[in-house]
């Protein structure tokens, strides 16, 4: 069995940018993000269930969700996001677990914003969590994502509290420091991991 390690932080925390530091050691990573994408394509049933609910003009020209669109519908409405996480939590899961089973890596990272909120944290061996105080995960979302302050307040808002999701971490990566600060400490669990999944296989 390949050891699973689990990597999450609240938005604008560098999840991607520590996942691609692992990728570039050549561990295969399970973006929950991606997988939420992949089950709302044109052609699978998850997207024909959100037309019917959200009407069509959730739909691009090009048969693609509007995702900005369905974000700003779901972060304004608890009812809403509960109704569309109902939907797409369970297809999720399955993709995630096929694509972990289907990894070839020395271990595997599952990256998901969520992996503390839902049962995604039962197929991880050890949680990592990203950390930066929310005032810099606020500025570094605001400019990345070119949204709203008051809507990276409202995502924000409803993910896991900051202290909430660290006193569940494993290990805590701060990253408020440089890239090349940040490399250097996935170096050192990268190897610390390889020891863990030798032990474990």
């Amino acid at each position: 069995m390949t050891l699973v390690v689990g990597v999450t932080g609240g938005i604008g925390s560098g999840k991607t940018a520590v996942t691609h530091c692992f990728e570039q050691r050549g561990i295969t990573v399970v973006d929950a993000d991606l997988v939420s994408r992949i089950v709302v394509e044109p052609g699978r049933p998850a997207l024909n269930a959100i037309a019917e609910h959200f009407g069509t003009d959730i739909i691009q020209t090009d048969g693609t969700l509007d995702r900005a669109a369905l974000r700003a519908r779901v972060f304004a409405d608890d009812t809403e996001r509960h109704w569309l996480e109902r939907l797409t939590h369970p297809l999720i899961g399955q993709e995630i677990l096929d694509q972990i089973s289907a990894s070839l890596s020395a271990y595997t990272i599952l990256s998901s914003p969520l992996l503390l909120d839902t049962t995604q944290k039962a197929l991880v061996d050890c949680v990592v969590v990203v950390d930066v105080p929310e005032k810099l995960q606020l500025q570094r979302t605001v400019q990345r994502d070119k949204n709203d302050e008051a809507q990276v307040k409202r995502i924000m808002a409803a993910q896991m509290g900051r202290q909430d999701r660290l006193a569940l971490a494993d290990i805590v990566i701060e990253n408020t420091g440089s890239l090349e600060a940040l490399d250097n400490k996935v170096e050192t669990l990268h190897n610390a991991f390889l020891l863990r999944a030798d032990s474990v296989s």
